[in-house]
C-alpha cells in the first residue's frame, strides 16, 4: 500500500466525442501525456472528469483505460465520490478490481451530513476496501466541510491516508496540518494555494492546471518538496495566471476549453456543463498564449 501520497496528481478531464461518448483515443493520449510530463499519480473520474454525468459502466471504462495506459509506471487514484455510502463503497470495490492503487472520495453533496456522519461515511468506505483512501473536502461545491478534528479522527483509520483540502481557507489548512499525523498526506485542491499549503506541511496537489502543464506543475511541487522555496515561488508566480483562469467559470469548463484550444480534446461537455462565455473563452485563450502554450490554428484565429 502506498501510504505517503505526495507530489502532483492530475485531476484528469474526461474527453468526449462530438457525439457525446467517451473519446477513448483522446483519453489514452491524455493519460500518456501526463506520464510523460512526470506527474506522480493520476486521478480519473473526479469532479474535474465530470464524474457525476458518467454512468457506472463509463466510470469503470475510464478507470480501466487509465490503468491500462499507465501500466504500473505511476499510481492511479480513482475518484469514487457520491452521496450514498453504500453505492460509493460499491464503486470503491469496482475500482479495486480494476487495479487502481488508491481512491479519492468527495464528501457527500446535498445530504450535508454532520461531522459524525462524515466520520461514519468514510469509515464505512474504508472498511469495504483494502485500498488507501483520500478524503476530498471541497465545501464550496458540496455544502459540507470536513473539520480538522474530524480529519484527525479519520487519520486513525488504517487505510485513510490523506485529504485533498479544497476549502480555500488557509486557517483551516493550518489547523489540518497541525491536527493530523506526519504521515497523513495533506494535498492541496486549489492550484493557486499549493505553495502556501506546502510551506506549512502539505505534500503536494491534486491539480487541474496539470492537465495543461504537467511538467511545470511538477517543477513547482518538486522544488517545494525539496525545500527550494525560491525556485518554487518562481514557478508559482509564472503559473498563477493559468491557475486562476481555470476558475473563471465552474471547473472543468475553463480547463477543458483550454485543452481544446491546445488540440488535446474536443470542446464537448455534458449538461449541465456548457462551454464558457465568449469573453471568458477569450481570456482563457490569451492566458494560454501568454504562458507560451501552442494554440491550434482555429484557436489562434478565434
Amino acid at each position: 500500500m502506498m501510504s505517503n501520497w505526495s507530489g502532483v496528481g492530475t485531476a484528469l478531464v474526461t474527453p468526449f466525442t462530438a457525439a457525446g461518448a467517451i473519446d477513448e483515443r483522446a483519453l489514452r493520449t491524455l493519460v500518456e501525456r501526463q506520464v510523460h510530463g512526470g506527474v506522480h499519480f493520476v486521478v480519473p473520474c473526479g469532479t474535474t472528469g465530470e464524474a457525476p454525468t458518467l454512468s457506472r459502466d463509463e466510470r469503470e471504462r475510464v478507470v480501466a483505460i487509465t490503468v491500462e495506459v499507465v501500466a504500473g509506471r505511476i499510481p492511479v487514484l480513482a475518484g469514487v465520490g457520491g452521496y450514498d455510502t453504500a453505492e460509493v463503497t460499491r464503486l470503491a470495490r469496482a475500482a479495486e478490481r480494476l487495479g487502481v492503487q488508491g481512491l479519492l472520495s468527495v464528501t457527500p453533496y446535498y445530504n450535508k451530513p454532520t461531522q459524525e456522519g462524515l466520520y461514519q461515511h468514510y469509515s464505512a468506505i474504508a472498511a469495504g476496501t483494502s485500498l488507501p483512501l483520500i478524503v476530498y473536502n471541497v465545501p464550496g461545491r458540496t455544502g459540507c466541510n470536513v473539520e480538522p478534528r474530524t480529519l484527525a479522527r479519520l487519520a486513525a483509520v488504517a487505510n485513510i491516508v490523506g485529504v485533498k483540502e479544497a476549502s480555500g481557507n488557509m486557517q483551516q489548512m493550518c489547523e489540518v496540518c497541525r491536527a493530523v499525523p506526519a504521515d497523513f498526506s495533506v494535498l492541496c485542491g486549489d492550484d493557486a494555494l499549493t505553495l502556501p499549503l506546502m510551506a506549512i506541511g502539505g505534500r503536494g496537489v491534486i491539480s487541474v492546471a496539470a492537465n495543461l502543464v504537467p511538467d511545470r506543475m511538477v517543477r513547482l511541487v518538486t522544488a517545494a518538496l525539496s525545500g527550494d522555496f525560491a525556485a518554487a515561488r518562481r514557478e508559482h508566480d509564472a503559473l498563477l495566471p493559468l491557475m486562476l483562469v481555470n476558475f473563471v467559470e465552474s471547473n472543468p469548463i475553463p480547463v477543458k476549453a483550454g485543452m481544446a484550444m491546445l488540440g488535446l480534446c474536443e470542446p464537448v461537455y455534458r449538461l449541465p456543463m456548457v462551454p464558457p462565455a465568449e469573453h471568458n473563452a477569450a481570456h482563457i485563450r490569451q492566458t494560454l498564449a501568454d504562458a507560451g502554450l501552442s494554440l491550434t490554428v482555429e484557436a489562434r484565429s478565434a
